[in-house]
């Protein structure tokens, strides 16, 4: 079945880019495997905190969580580790799904951890912005109940009040003090009952269909709890209260199980308008249950408050335009094939090419009546052959704009400059294509960030 799955997910992908990712905008992330999408709006710019499955993963091998944003929901800008297991002093490995939210300008990111000395525990970062850093303020978890303490998810009601959910096969609760950081009174268990999470037919372990990776959300004075639902290979069901606490009814599935990754996990975000429903799979090549992807869709509400499920589908369409004429960073990325994401302390997050024929999709760039003049680019490369870049317009082989040999500087600590002049008349609004040619089996170069010119 593994197998089957991988395959099927190898030939869909091979069908998008037979044309060129004209479509396909999921998964968002191609540069590394992100799973447990987080959600968070802050100054009109939304983010998703990810974690990492390693290449090649045969085990939910995961040392680092993620950040990824963005201004119009398809080009995301990778913003690297921004937090790593081995932070937390007493933690021993296993930096599975966490979630991230803002209170009076502070950021608390709450993650799972297998402790060193106690097992699974809930512990928090605190950082002065998104990016981080963040640091441990505790030296100790938060919170433990002793049994499956993973995926925490936070929410802050219109009263002030902050909720901490977590929990696999149980569902715990604590109502946390204004500090964020700490709560008074005991854990709650939540009742599993088949009424609040559906009933699940054959498994003695499990009365209902909840499994893990809890998620809440509010809209118009209802609490929706999401959740996904067993047996495994894993779907996204949902439960309503109209209190944060419960009891919660069962209100069925939001996304059915799909091929490609047993397990997912839910992230449900408001931003400008419209509701958008995060998730995971395993759509890129070489992905599956150890190496998933991250995606999005918009969530739509029946008159009732209830859901209409779901598909996983190709995408959501862009709420805004891209500037060109600003710095733009390679690592800001609608959909690409070849590439990996790097990160040093000099530079910070850059990109690789790994093989001829690699490309990066920019979608929905305005470049506006007049048009551009002139292209720059930060770039580098290791190679004695020759390896280009080509700028297009609207697909890998669409209108070249120009196209310059990256230079030879050595490594990814050594980086030049490379323009283009009097560039083809380009006017309104299209999608920007870097597509690398070149002989070398891998690294065939490096790209740090661009911008044209009026």
């Amino acid at each position: 079945m593994k197998m089957k799955m991988k395959k099927t997910f190898l030939l869909t992908f091979a069908a998008l880019a037979a044309v060129n990712a004209v479509v396909a905008q999921n998964p968002i992330i191609q540069t590394q495997y992100t799973a447990d999408p987080a959600p968070m709006v802050y100054n009109d710019r939304l983010y998703v905190y990810t974690t990492h499955d390693e290449d090649g993963s045969t085990w939910f091998t995961m040392d680092e969580w993620r950040l990824y944003s963005t201004n119009d929901m398809v080009n995301w800008t990778d913003h690297g580790a921004i937090m790593k297991y081995t932070d937390f002093e007493w933690g021993r490995s296993d930096a599975w799904a966490a979630q991230c939210i803002e209170r009076d300008g502070k950021f608390y990111l709450y993650v799972p951890l297998i402790s060193k000395t106690q097992g699974g525990a809930i512990g928090v970062a605190v950082g002065d912005s998104p990016y981080g850093p963040f640091y441990d303020p505790l030296g100790k978890p938060l919170a433990r109940s002793g049994n499956g303490d993973i995926d925490p998810t936070v929410f802050i009601d219109d009263d002030g009040q902050a909720y901490l959910y977590w929990g696999n096969p149980n569902l715990y609760y604590v109502k946390l003090n204004e500090d964020m950081i700490s709560y008074e009174g005991e854990i709650v268990s939540v009742p599993m009952t088949t009424e609040s999470f559906g009933k699940r037919d054959g498994d003695e372990r499990r009365a209902t269909l909840y499994e893990e990776g809890p998620w809440i959300y509010k809209r118009n004075q209802l609490y929706y709890l999401f959740w996904p639902g067993g047996p495994l290979p894993e779907h996204i069901g949902y439960s309503t209260s109209t209190s944060p606490t419960g009891p919660w009814k069962y209100g069925g599935v939001v996304m059915p199980t799909e091929e490609g990754a047993f397990t997912n996990h839910p992230g449900v975000i408001d931003f400008r308008g419209k509701t958008y429903f995060f998730y995971h799979n395993g759509a890129l090549p070489g992905g599956g249950g150890f190496n998933r992807s991250v995606a999005v869709e918009e969530l739509m509400f029946n008159a009732d408050g209830s859901i209409p499920p779901i598909k996983m589908t190709e995408g959501v369409p862009a709420i805004a335009t891209l500037n060109p004429y600003v710095l733009n960073q390679a690592e800001t990325i609608a959909f690409s094939e070849g590439f990996k994401s790097a990160q040093d302390d000099k530079v910070g997050v850059f990109v690789t090419a790994n093989h001829d024929g690699s490309y990066i999709r920019v979608r929905d760039v305005d470049f506006r009546d007049k048009g551009p003049s002139k292209f720059t680019a930060r770039v580098a490369g290791t190679h004695n052959d020759p390896v280009t870049m080509e700028v297009r317009l609207d697909g890998v082989d669409g209108q070249l704009l120009g196209s310059f040999r990256i230079p030879r500087t050595g490594g990814s600590d050594r980086w030049q400059m490379r323009t283009l002049e009097n560039l083809p008349k380009v006017t309104g609004v299209h999608d920007l294509y870097f597509v690398v040619k070149g002989s070398p089996a891998s690294h065939l170069m490096y790209f740090d960030y661009w911008m044209f010119s009026e």
